[in-house]
């Protein structure tokens, strides 16, 4: 049996930020490291960044200013080709793998769900409508190619349970926790997945992985959400070995308002 640990991160632009993914590797030790938000076409990727973290296979969607997702990876990766034009925007919010882990592969989704503006109705902000239509999307998507040794990563935008945020009252209404999005993504992952974060850490406990960076000292005021979640397939259950959430990264030097979420299978 062998270890396999998988990180994912929003690292809010990886050519700012690239040399915080060293500190990252020396507390983790992932095999696989999934970005979101690299904000970077990719044609200007840093092509030797996978090397100098010992994760030599790449796979990046990237444009321009916006979104963009990677997968850093010590083990051959295959590209999964035929992944959905999500809302027919093509604006790099999904990468897929499948990754050679020496008996059947494993596949890996790396997703940056939409954020959704700030005002949670349809018709005022059609940023909220774009991430409900994209949350309907991917549940109809699994729902029809149901999950089979998969894990499925990233910054999904979304605090789905009451203590994966500060105050659920005080948060119902605020983009990110209203209901309409807490039903999308709980009904998308039913599809086959389960939240393995919350298989080691019970529901009625707090849980963060992003402070806002209005928070002056976010520690004292610890008004966190939960946006960024780990799934695995429901056969991959038994394979679930530990997890960690990097809350000290919130600290490190022009550090992203998202932390490292770690997940570590044993295959």
């Amino acid at each position: 049996m062998t270890a396999l640990t998988v990180a994912t991160w929003n690292i809010n632009s990886v050519r700012l930020r690239r040399d915080l993914l060293h500190s990252l590797m020396d507390q983790a030790a992932p095999d696989i490291v999934c970005l979101q938000e690299t904000k970077v076409p990719d044609d200007l990727f840093p092509e030797d960044l996978g090397t100098a973290l010992g994760l030599p296979h790449v796979l990046k969607r990237g444009m321009k200013g916006y979104n963009g997702v990677a997968i850093l990876s010590r083990l051959p990766l295959t590209a999964v080709e035929d992944t959905p034009d999500w809302c027919m925007k093509s604006d790099c919010r999904h990468i897929a793998a499948r990754i050679d882990t020496g008996t059947d592969p494993l596949v890996l989704h790396n997703f940056y769900v939409p954020a959704g503006g700030d005002i949670p109705d349809r018709a005022e902000n059609p940023k909220y409508g774009h991430k409900l239509d994209f949350i309907a999307e991917a549940r109809d998507h699994f729902a029809m190619n149901r999950p089979h040794r998969t894990m499925l990563v990233g910054d999904l935008n979304i605090a789905p349970l009451e203590n994966d945020v500060w105050s659920h009252k005080q948060l119902l209404n605020v983009v990110s926790h209203t209901p309409p999005e807490t039903e999308g993504l709980n009904a998308w992952r039913t599809e086959g997945f389960i939240d393995a974060i919350r298989h080691f850490v019970p529901d009625d406990q707090k849980l963060f992985t992003w402070w806002s960076y209005r928070n002056r000292d976010w520690r004292a005021s610890n008004r966190g959400r939960r946006l960024d979640h780990i799934w695995v397939s429901t056969d991959l259950i038994g394979n679930l070995a530990r997890h960690a959430i990097l809350q000290d990264a919130r600290d490190w030097e022009r550090g992203s308002d998202h932390v490292p979420v770690v997940l570590a299978l044993d295959l």
